[in-house]
């Protein structure tokens, strides 16, 4: 099954046709869920709504579950998976979905690294944050790939499944024929001669400089921020692929993969995690226990 969204395709496949049913079901479920919840660019979502408010907020159960998730991205990435840097995405024209953005003029901007998760003052029991003027948030990245890990942890019991979003996999059990193949790439353009590995009970995602751009005047700018600066990611790095048990851990590694730079092999190796780091010039560097990759 094949599916979009926020711009993303995505797709869901199952171990036995028999289980496809009950999980287009969960991710019909979820996906309008998340999206209620998460969707910045819709004025009516929860999270847009949160964005204009002010004082002690109460969260649904699914923002405050998808906040969990940001708030252990963030942790886990050092605090470069940050989803308080909407107000530099915003500055440098990303307030609008993709699709929609064309060529934007190159206006003066002023960007100042991001207030940090500590920020929102969230207590995940009371299901509360403290909304200040201070920020705003975005949680696109961590969003997209919770509702992977939710789907596919719902399908599980029913047999093997993988769900796939924007370049976030999930891999539950196994496919009809063993461990599901996946295809590793660099960028949003599949030729099919990507790299394959295999792949069962664990999350791959990946993320990159170089996809998801658009142009303000001369100069191309991309969505990955860098909550330091509260500028555009500057990397050696054109891709980042990283392998973790689920795909919210997978894909807070990989945005902090491009933003630790150079560093990045180290700090995967300490988190026993493997990763696949790809430089601009295309050559390739595995990290800790990369699997086998097979030739299409």
């Amino acid at each position: 099954m094949i599916f979009s969204i926020w711009g993303l395709s995505g797709s869901l496949h199952t171990e036995h046709e028999s289980q496809l049913p009950f999980a287009e079901d969960r991710l019909a479920y979820w996906r309008d869920a998340i999206d209620d919840a998460c969707n910045r660019f819709d004025p009516a979502s929860e999270i847009s709504r949160l964005n204009r408010a002010d004082g002690v907020i109460t969260l649904s159960e699914t923002l405050s579950r998808a906040l969990v998730a940001a708030q252990r991205a963030a942790r886990l990435s050092q605090g470069l998976c940050d989803p308080t840097v909407l107000d530099s995405l915003v500055a440098l024209g990303y307030d609008r979905d993709y699709d929609t953005l064309g060529e934007l003029e190159d206006t003066p901007v002023s960007l100042s690294p991001a207030p940090g998760f500590a920020a929102l003052d969230f207590d995940p029991d009371a299901r509360t944050v403290n909304k200040t003027d201070r920020w705003r948030i975005d949680l696109g990245a961590s969003a997209k790939a919770l509702l992977a890990d939710l789907v596919a942890e719902d399908v599980a019991p029913t047999g093997g499944v993988v769900v796939e979003i924007g370049g976030d996999v999930c891999a539950r059990g196994r496919g009809a024929q063993g461990p599901w193949v996946i295809g590793v790439a660099a960028t949003l353009a599949i030729s099919g001669e990507e790299p394959r590995i295999a792949l069962e009970n664990g999350a791959v995602a990946t993320s990159s400089n170089d996809v998801r751009t658009w142009r303000r005047g001369d100069t191309v700018v991309g969505h990955l921020i860098d909550p330091r600066t509260g500028r555009g990611a500057v990397s050696p790095y054109a891709a980042a692929t990283v392998i973790d048990t689920d795909c919210v851990g997978a894909n807070a590694f990989a945005t902090a993969a491009i933003l630790w730079g150079e560093d990045a092999g180290w700090h995967i190796a300490q988190a026993g995690r493997s990763a696949r780091l790809v430089r601009h010039d295309g050559s390739v560097e595995l990290i800790g226990a990369w699997p086998r990759e097979e030739e299409a």
